[in-house]
Order: C-alpha cells, then sequence, then structure tokens
C-alpha cells in the first residue's frame, strides 16, 4: 500500500501538464452549425465513471467534438452486480446531461447516449415489465428525462468511458489519452456510418434476477362458512333478518326450478325424446324464462312468513354453535336438560327445531310466541343487534323497557349486563342524559397561599346586580363591582354606574385609589372585564410615553382570566358575592322607598364593613381563647392583642413607636393566619377521585342556558393540562365556531376510542 502511495503522490505534480481546450468551438466551424450532446456511461467492479462530449457540425461537412464535462465514482462498499453498476451509471448520465443542457448556451438538436452494456439496452427498452425496487427507481429516472431511441449501443474498444471507470495508472498515459479528451473516432463520421442498436436483441431472459416473479396462489379454505360471513358482515337486526329471507325465497325458488325440471325431464325421457332434444328444449326454456324476468315490473317483496323463517334459522343456527349438547338431549321423546345447564330452570322445549323456554305460563290466554319464547345465548352475535334494535323499538328508555320489548319473542339468560352495557355506550341516551364532566378537584393556586404581602395585593373582581334605584321620577340601573383579596379574603365593594368597559375602568381606578396596587387580578371572561383590561394595558403605555412618573400605571397589573362559562374557577368571590347580595337585598326589601345614588354608596360601604369583620376560623365559647381571626384584623390592625413587651425610651417619638406597633400586628395575622386559617383549606368537598381525561377527538355536548334539545354538538380539538397532567379546559369545534370551555360544561356523548 506505501509503494502505490508514494507512486501515486510521484504523479501527482505531473497534472499539471494536463491541456485542455478553453473554447468549444474551433475556427474552422463555419455557420448553420448542428449541436449535439454525446454521453458515454461506463462501470466496473472499481467505480463508473460518464463523460460527455459536444459535437458540432456544420453545413460543409466539417465535424468537431470538444470535452466538456466527466465524472468518476468509486463503487459502493455493498456488494453490487455489475448490471446494477451499469445502469447507476447510466442513471448518473441522464443527470448530468441534463445540468450540461441547461448550463450551455448552444442550441442543443439531441442528446446521444450510449453504453457497453446490452442489459441496460434491454431494461429501458421494456417499459410493462415489473422490474425490483433498484431497478425500477432508476429506470424511473432515465425514461422520466429520455426515450430509447436515444439510447445506442456501442464497443468497448471505442469507449472512452471506460478511463473513468477502470482508472489509469500512469499519468503519462492520461496525458496523452486522445479517446478520453476528443472522443472515439466514429464521432467524426457521418451520422449514417453509426450503428443504432440495429442488431441488439431487447428480450429480457426468463430468469432473470430483476425481473419480480408473478406467482399464482389459490387460497383453499376448507372450514368455509356463509353464516358466519353473514353474521360478521350486518349489526342492524332488521337487514340481517331481510337478507336471510332474500336467501331463503332465492333457496325455494331454485328448488322449485329443479324439481320442475327434473318432473319435466321424466316425462320427455319417458316420451321416448333424445338426450340432445332434451338439452335443447331445457335451453330454451331457461331463456324465456330469463327474459321474462327482465320484462317483469312487479317488485318482488318479502312476506311476513318468510321473515318469521329467517328469524328462526339465526336463531338454530346460533343454538347449534351454544347448546349443541341441549339439542341432542331435547331431540329425544322424554329428554330433559341436565341441571347443570344454565336453561334447566326455563324447563326448555324443542319446537320446529328451535329451542323454546317451556316455563309455567303454558295456561296463558296469549300466543304460542308469547309464551315460549325463543333462547338466544348471550355471547351469541345476535344478542347485540337484538338489544339495540330492542332499545330503538322502545324509544331509548331504560333497562327496564329495552327487556320487555325483548322478552316479546326472545329469552336471552343474562341479558342485564349487556343491556347495561349497551346503553350506557347508546350516544342518542349519552345526549339526552349523560351529566357535565368532572375532575378531582384542583390544588388551591399559588396566589391564594402567598403570606407577609399587604392586602389586596392578590385580587379577584366580578360584578354583579343590578339595583333599581331612584333618580328624579325615572328608575335606573346599577351595578356593584366586588374586589376580594385572594390571601386575606377581605371585601371592597365599588358601584359602577354601567357595564362599559369605561365604568369598569373608572371601578378599578377608585379601588386601587383606596387600597393600593395590585400585583394581580383574576376574573371571569365577561366582556367588560376583557375590554378592561386591553385599554388598561393600552393606558398603561400611553402613561408611561407621556412621562407620568406613577410607580403603579408604569409597572402594570398581571391580569388572568377564567375560561369562559367557568364559574366555578372563581368561587372565591362567587361565595362573597352572595354574601353580599344576601346583606343587601334584606336591606333593601326592608325598606319602603327606593335608594338613591349616595344611598347605595353608602349601603356599600356598611356591607363591606360587615363582611370585612366575619370570622375566618371557626370561633370558640371558651372566654379564654383568642378572638376568630377576621380580615379587619389586618386592615383596621384592631386585633386587641397587647403591644410588643420591651422599654421604649423618651427618643421613640409617637411615629417609630407606631411603625413598630403595626408591624408586631401584623405579623400577629400572618402567623395565626398559617395556622388557623390554611389548614381549613386542605380537605376538598366534591369531586374527591380523578375520571377519565377528555382527549382529542371526542364527541361532547356543550352546556348552555336553553333547553337541553338545543345544545350544541361538538369535538374535541385540543385539551389544555396542568402539572399533574390533568384535562380542565379543552377547546370545542362545533358547525360554526371554536370555543373554550372547562370540562364542567360538556357532557360526553362518545369517547374517540369507541368512534368506530
Amino acid at each position: 500500500m506505501l509503494k502505490k502511495w508514494n507512486s501515486w503522490l510521484m504523479q501527482v505534480k505531473h497534472l499539471e501538464d494536463v491541456k485542455i481546450e478553453r473554447c468549444y468551438k474551433p475556427g474552422n466551424i463555419g455557420h448553420s452549425v448542428l449541436y449535439q450532446l454525446h454521453c458515454f456511461a461506463d462501470a466496473s467492479t472499481l467505480g463508473m465513471g460518464v463523460v460527455i462530449y459536444l459535437r458540432m457540425s456544420d453545413y460543409h461537412g466539417n465535424v468537431h467534438c470538444s470535452f466538456v464535462m466527466g465524472k468518476s465514482r468509486v463503487a459502493p462498499l455493498k456488494t453490487m452486480t455489475i448490471p446494477r453498476m451499469e445502469l447507476t451509471a447510466a442513471t448518473l448520465a441522464v443527470k448530468l446531461s441534463k445540468l450540461v443542457d441547461e448550463q450551455l448556451d448552444f442550441p442543443i438538436e439531441k442528446i446521444h447516449f450510449w453504453t457497453d452494456s446490452t442489459t441496460v439496452l434491454r431494461y429501458i427498452a421494456n417499459t410493462k415489465t415489473r422490474f425490483q425496487t433498484f431497478v425500477t427507481n432508476r429506470l424511473a429516472i432515465i425514461n422520466a428525462h429520455t426515450t430509447f431511441d436515444q439510447w445506442h449501443y456501442v464497443n468497448t474498444k471505442e469507449y472512452p468511458a471506460d478511463c473513468a471507470s477502470r482508472g489509469i495508472s500512469v499519468i503519462d498515459k492520461f496525458i496523452d489519452h486522445q479517446l478520453w479528451f476528443h472522443g472515439p473516432e466514429f464521432l467524426l463520421k457521418s451520422e449514417s456510418t453509426w450503428l443504432l442498436n440495429c442488431d441488439i436483441d431487447t428480450t429480457i431472459g426468463v430468469n432473470d434476477v430483476e425481473v419480480k416473479k408473478c406467482i399464482n396462489t389459490t387460497l383453499i379454505q376448507s372450514s368455509f362458512n356463509g353464516v358466519e360471513k353473514i353474521l360478521q358482515h350486518f349489526s342492524d337486526w332488521k337487514r340481517l333478518k331481510v337478507t336471510v329471507g332474500w336467501f331463503l325465497k332465492a333457496k325455494d325458488n331454485l328448488r322449485k326450478i329443479v324439481k320442475q325440471k327434473i318432473e319435466r325431464r321424466e316425462k320427455m325421457i319417458d316420451s321416448g325424446a333424445s338426450k340432445e332434444r332434451i338439452m335443447q328444449i331445457e335451453r330454451v326454456e331457461s331463456e324465456t324464462r330469463v327474459k321474462e324476468s327482465k320484462k317483469a315490473k312487479a317488485i318482488p317483496f318479502l312476506s311476513t312468513e318468510i321473515l318469521d323463517r329467517a328469524e328462526r334459522e339465526l336463531v338454530a343456527y346460533e343454538q347449534r354453535q351454544y347448546y349443541a349438547n341441549e339439542l341432542k338431549i331435547l331431540g329425544d321423546k322424554h329428554g330433559y336438560v341436565k341441571k347443570s345447564s344454565q336453561l334447566s330452570r326455563l324447563d326448555p322445549i324443542l319446537h320446529e327445531g328451535v329451542i323454546k323456554v317451556g316455563g309455567r305460563l303454558e295456561k296463558l290466554n296469549a300466543s304460542f310466541t308469547t309464551k315460549h319464547q325463543m333462547i338466544i345465548p348471550k355471547n351469541s352475535t345476535l344478542t347485540r343487534m337484538i338489544a339495540i334494535d330492542a332499545h330503538r323499538s322502545a324509544g331509548h328508555m331504560g333497562k327496564n323497557a329495552t327487556l320487555a320489548v325483548i322478552r316479546e319473542k326472545f329469552w336471552i339468560p343474562g341479558i342485564s349486563s349487556v343491556l347495561k352495557s349497551l346503553i350506557s355506550k347508546c350516544v342518542i341516551c349519552r345526549r339526552y342524559q349523560s351529566p357535565p364532566m368532572h375532575q378531582k378537584m384542583a390544588n388551591l393556586p399559588s396566589e391564594r397561599l402567598e403570606i407577609d404581602d399587604p392586602p389586596f395585593t392578590r385580587v379577584g373582581m366580578d360584578y354583579f346586580g343590578p339595583f333599581e334605584l331612584k333618580r328624579g321620577r325615572s328608575m335606573v340601573k346599577r351595578y356593584g363591582v366586588i374586589f376580594t383579596c385572594l390571601n386575606t379574603r377581605a371585601v371592597h365593594l365599588e358601584v359602577s354606574f354601567s357595564l362599559d368597559t369605561d365604568s369598569c375602568i373608572d371601578a378599578i381606578r377608585r379601588f386601587i385609589a383606596r387600597r393600593g396596587k395590585p400585583k394581580f387580578i383574576r376574573s371571569d371572561n365577561g366582556t367588560n372585564l376583557v375590554g378592561a383590561e386591553k385599554e388598561l394595558r393600552e393606558a398603561i403605555k400611553t402613561w408611561n410615553v407621556n412621562q407620568i412618573h406613577s410607580h403603579l400605571l408604569q409597572s402594570g397589573i398581571d391580569w388572568m382570566f377564567n375560561p369562559p362559562s367557568a364559574s366555578h374557577f372563581g368561587g372565591v368571590w362567587e361565595r362573597l358575592i352572595r354574601s353580599v347580595r344576601k346583606v343587601i337585598f334584606s336591606v333593601l326589601h326592608e325598606q319602603t322607598i327606593y335608594l338613591n345614588d349616595e344611598g347605595l354608596t353608602t349601603l356599600f360601604c356598611e356591607v363591606e364593613a360587615i363582611l370585612n369583620g366575619r370570622p375566618l376560623t371557626p370561633t370558640s365559647d371558651n372566654p379564654s381563647d383568642l378572638s376568630a381571626l377576621t380580615p379587619n384584623h389586618l386592615l383596621l390592625l384592631r386585633s386587641g392583642e397587647t403591644c410588643p413587651p420591651g422599654t421604649f425610651s423618651q427618643m421613640d417619638n409617637y411615629v417609630r413607636r407606631r411603625w413598630r406597633q403595626i408591624q408586631y400586628l401584623a405579623d400577629i395575622f400572618w402567623r395565626r393566619w398559617i395556622k388557623e386559617y390554611l389548614p381549613l383549606l386542605q380537605s376538598r368537598q366534591m369531586w374527591l377521585k380523578e375520571g377519565r381525561n377528555v382527549k382529542e377527538g371526542d364527541l361532547v355536548l356543550i352546556v348552555e342556558n336553553g333547553p337541553r334539545n338545543y345544545w350544541n354538538l361538538g369535538r374535541v380539538l385540543e385539551v389544555q393540562k396542568d402539572r399533574h397532567n390533568i384535562v380542565r379546559v379543552v377547546k370545542v369545534k362545533t358547525v360554526s365556531n371554536i370555543l373554550t370551555r372547562p370540562i364542567t360544561k360538556l357532557c360526553l356523548v362518545l369517547e374517540s376510542d369507541d368512534r368506530d
């Protein structure tokens, strides 16, 4: 290897002696020139090579060939046959010819491809033969850009591409290699002297490994059962009976025709007719029968007798599959089924080849079918179809109504579990009866568990009302806005004169002015609140541009909205709204006159004081215990606790002592808040277990305010999971739009897993 490497390295420096004419068109070529591209492709065990020449000929008969491009590739490491290598080289020649044709400015008349492989020519010529995948992929490229008349065979002795596929070991031979740089001599001659595939046989051998073999297979199914195929095909009981009824009617007609044919043939044989005469008469009768059936305009129909017979035949088939022993025993004149059989308590009888209930109602004044129902096994294919049909006939009533319809004709042991499973998956029943979904109650959000922050740092906000007030001689409506601290449960009430965005912003501004800037606001997805958030943010940007030095407006407010129609997401303030309404309406009902704006504002302040004085923790009957913790302990600093012990000097003025006392009382509040109030939030009041997560593709009914019949159906497009991988909010696609809803506002109609 070292000797070969050193030998090659010594010859590399001689490559500077290689000279190629830069100009394609020499001076002796005149006008009216015809340009052609000639591509030669070859392959060997060492590699593949492609070389392209530009052939020019003028009307004087002058011909010149110029070297345009040459390319070589080493053979792949994976073992590959020579025909495949040759076909790969031909594919490379097609790709390079397309590249050269696009880059040259000469008007190319025709592109010729040359190869010394007859196998490649046979593959290209046979466009209808099915080849192996490797060959098919490369022939697809060749046939897409070339035709077979562009491909020609050339003898290996006149083949310049051998230099690239096999290589030249000595640099001097390569420099003097005229065949590589100027092309074969036959290109300089007239086209009439070229041998263009005249003697090439394009027939592919039978044993060619690249041709896919056609294997004829015959499927023999010895245990073919037509009845099972019919049962698996249908899912509707009535359609199944009709289909089997047509089979039975066709069977009867064929038997009738065959019987008549046999009787007629016997008569003709008795009369001495020849065999040929009999066959001729039967052929004419068959043709006449076909013509009459085509002319007949009456639509055939099935009678109830045929349908009842089809019903019996289907039941008898299933009984032969499941109750073979019982059928054998009951076939005897005085046979009784064994006590171990599940039919023993029904005292079964055999009637018309079908096992029926014997029972104790023989003397009942009713039809035989009503007294003696046909027995069908629980695991039978017919059981589900009959149960579905009975459920529809009963108007999608409950299990008992469906069972009553089934028992009119059939007796199915253990049918209760089947009906329960069936009705629980019925789409129509679930649409009108399924309850809204729910999940395990979520953990408390982080904003409700923060400590050591001033009151109203994290706020829940909502509207309530309206209230009718007297203004002059007219009545006006006013609304209440509740702000509740998510930590201390303190309440702040504001009066809103309307529900528009401006009034909402004004209420928020009054709250901020009196209670300070909140860091976080959570609210329902009301239209006015959404607008307030948008306009408030835009106003904050405007105030920042005007350089209004207000820390509140410059920092902004983190505002979060609950999903639409998710009132339980805001239970922390919804419960307080109920308390506010209870106090306000009880006071208003005691009034004999209507309040005005001033009276309503005063009333709100009094209600606010009452609610802020409510206990957050249970009160104790022991007089020595501390008083119950209330929001006013932090708002008014009236906890009733003694001042902290310590010695105060004369240098301590009132402001400094007051500040230390406030800090002490605040610390007491938060310590008691953690020890007494937080443990009350630990337990879950409802929704204690995790349920099935809503999945994409589920069909759901969207709970709305109208009647259930008018609720919209939708399909879940996207689910939103919390950090515990539980779905609580989803996006639902309806007929008209896409909605975001909590799962408590959805009724599951059909799971995505059961759509089939």
